[in-house]
């Protein structure tokens, strides 16, 4: 079975990375199971493999941290669920890109609890939605907003890191960076999108879709 945590108040970055490693070490040698760890952090910007320095505009305005997931920077901070999935993907299929439509889908499966519309696209990984209320861009195009990041790393095919889901967030936090290495396009919430909607509800839809695209635990070779 996966061991579902839910974490109260906020949790320090560098605690969460120290837990998560010592999770996979534990998932690796059969200690522990798989495990979906829910948190919150502190207002913060990290830093994948693939960030660019001059996507950190404002590098003063909170703790920067560097990581070793994939992916360009991000903000995470209170009103924004973080789900971090500690999941043995050698035993799901040994497909990394797979494991990350997967979590994409995951999201948009969530997302649809609430009639909100998620949908990837080429070459962006993340989950996007359609703003019609808002200016076409310079092609004509409809405005789209960010509402989820992904990055995730793995270690001997047990991931770590995971997806995050804009619920309630200071939206202007993300001024300080290029999320993501995209600034044609804006950010977005659930709040912002006019849903009245709470963590909680966030972390039952979450738990409630997530069987849906990851059934249960496999059994390894």
């Amino acid at each position: 079975m996966i061991e579902w945590i839910t974490s109260t108040g906020l949790t320090d970055f560098r605690d969460a990375e120290a837990w998560m490693e010592a999770r996979v070490a534990a998932i690796l040698d059969g200690s522990a199971p798989e495990c979906v760890w829910l948190v919150e952090h502190p207002p913060l910007y990290s830093a994948g493999t693939s960030a660019k320095d001059a996507d950190l505009t404002d590098p003063n305005r909170f703790d920067v941290f560097q990581t070793k997931r994939g992916g360009q920077y991000t903000y995470h901070g209170p009103g924004q669920r973080v789900a971090y999935v500690m999941l043995d993907v050698g035993a799901r299929g040994r497909d990394v890109r797979k494991f990350v439509l997967d979590l994409e889908a995951w999201v948009i499966a969530t997302l649809d609890q609430f009639n909100i519309t998620g949908e990837i696209r080429e070459g962006r990984v993340g989950v996007w939605v359609t703003r019609p209320d808002k200016p076409q861009n310079i092609q004509g195009q409809p405005a789209e907003d960010k509402i989820a990041a992904i990055g995730i790393r793995l270690r001997k095919w047990v991931s770590f890191h995971g997806i995050s889901i804009n619920v309630e967030p200071n939206l202007t936090h993300f001024d300080g960076i290029v999320p993501c290495g995209i600034s044609e396009h804006g950010v977005t919430s659930l709040v912002d999108l006019g849903l009245p909607v709470t963590m909680a509800d966030v972390d039952v839809a979450l738990r409630t879709s997530f069987a849906d695209i990851f059934g249960e635990a496999p059994t390894s070779p």
